[in-house]
């Protein structure tokens, strides 16, 4: 979206704060944030690592200006700004270093502005009052509609065990706690699902009432059906009898999908390997299939169907392929063979904590809520990270207007370590 995100804390953040690092760019910013109100005692010296410092305790402004001249390594000191900024912040970067490719690389980053010192008054005064105008830009329709794009994400393992169920509840769990948005996980294995199991909630009959009543979906069955496991996320399931076979064409799959993305930002299938057999429909709409896998040879060949089977039924899926359990030194193959056998890279290596997988099944809480802030959950984080990301820019790449998402970096970044220290 070209606006930046309204947090709903805004009206209570302070207007601006500046972290300067000499007297002169302090003695030039005075008087300029005094002419446009901002009280002079938001004005700090320090530069970036105090601005770390100080966001990482308190929120932060509307606006913040920054100086990078004592950074040693720009772009990672703006990442690790990216951590403790709100949502919504407009970010505006000083440095000495005039670089046509820093500059690009700090607006990718999502920052609002650069400016290189030495600067006068009227151009800080300008820039700040640009910054002022973006920050108070009313929302059009069209950043509306680009709000409400849906993000479909579907997870599939290779093999039986291989730990796709716990990978799906954990998204969505992450993606309706860490970034506070309505989701959906719908919980395909109508015989067998563990979704409910994982998240201690009763799986209700919702999913096989829509499996045997298709024509009953609408917005009131999902309003009804689902069970909520958070103030975000909503759980459709079933355990339906094991002599009960499903008996549907795959019409009602169809319709959930809909309904789901009406009522939803985001929708979680955990989608058993067997389905995409009988309702290869499922997939067609899907922005990204996360394919979980094992690092044996069985696991490796099942992957390479799985790849053929979505070029043909969702070839603009964006594949994710991740090696779960992975105890370093004992795999059945190894990294660099197993990428080689299936002629593609494994994104992202998720180790075998026994320990941390025990204790969520103790508490029936996601795997992805127990290892929060730990080494075992940054894994799951960058995953999280990945899947939106790339879901953005399948939804923005067709109408790509001019700047590409302002702030998204620092709004993904911001909500997941946020959330994280809160908890």
């Amino acid at each position: 979206m070209n606006a930046p995100f309204k947090s709903p804390t805004a009206g209570t953040r302070d207007a601006f704060s500046a972290y300067v690092c000499d007297d002169d760019t302090l003695d030039l910013l005075l008087p300029v944030a005094n002419e446009l109100g901002w009280p002079a005692e938001k004005c700090y010296k320090g530069g970036l690592r105090n601005a770390i410092q100080q966001l990482s305790v308190a929120a932060s402004p509307n606006i913040l200006l920054v100086d990078l001249s004592e950074s040693g390594d720009p772009l990672n000191d703006i990442n690790a700004l990216a951590e403790v900024c709100e949502p919504g912040t407009v970010v505006i970067a000083m440095g000495q270093v005039n670089d046509v490719r820093l500059y690009r690389d700090l607006l990718a980053s999502g920052i609002h502005d650069y400016i290189l010192k030495p600067f006068g008054s009227e151009q800080i005064r300008e820039t700040l009052v640009n910054a002022q105008a973006f920050f108070s830009a009313p929302r059009h329709a069209a950043d509306d509609d680009e709000a409400r794009l849906h993000l479909l994400t579907a997870v599939i393992g290779t093999r039986g065990g291989v730990g796709a169920s716990t990978i799906a509840t954990s998204l969505a769990w992450m993606i309706s706690e860490g970034l506070k948005r309505p989701t959906a996980l719908l919980d395909l294995d109508v015989h067998f699902g563990t979704g409910a199991l994982a998240l201690d909630l009763e799986p209700g009959r919702g999913l096989t009432d829509a499996i045997d009543n298709p024509s009953r979906i609408d917005g009131l069955f999902i309003e009804r059906a689902m069970v909520r496991a958070n103030e975000n996320l909503a759980l459709l399931s079933a355990e339906a009898p094991i002599h009960q076979p499903i008996m549907t064409d795959g019409s009602a799959f169809h319709l959930l999908q809909e309904e789901l993305r009406n009522a939803f930002d985001v929708t979680v299938l955990d989608l058993p390997r067997h389905m995409l057999v009988q309702y290869p429909h499922l997939v067609h709409d899907v922005g990204v299939t996360v394919v979980v896998t094992e690092l044996t040879l069985a696991a490796a060949r099942d992957l390479i169907r799985i790849k053929s089977f979505l070029k043909q039924n969702a070839p603009d899926t964006r594949l994710v392929v991740v090696a779960n359990k992975v105890v370093s030194g004992t795999g059945e193959i190894g990294r660099k063979d197993f990428e080689e056998t299936i002629e593609g890279p494994i994104d992202f290596l998720i180790a075998y904590d026994p320990k941390m997988i025990s204790q969520a099944a103790k508490l029936g809480r996601a795997y992805g809520d127990i290892v929060r802030g730990t080494k075992s959950g940054q894994p799951l984080d960058r995953l999280v990270q990945h899947i939106v990301a790339a879901s953005e820019d399948i939804e923005n790449a067709p109408k790509a207007k001019g700047k590409s998402s302002l702030l998204g970096k620092f709004d993904l970044k911001a909500m997941l370590s946020k959330s994280t220290a809160k908890n």
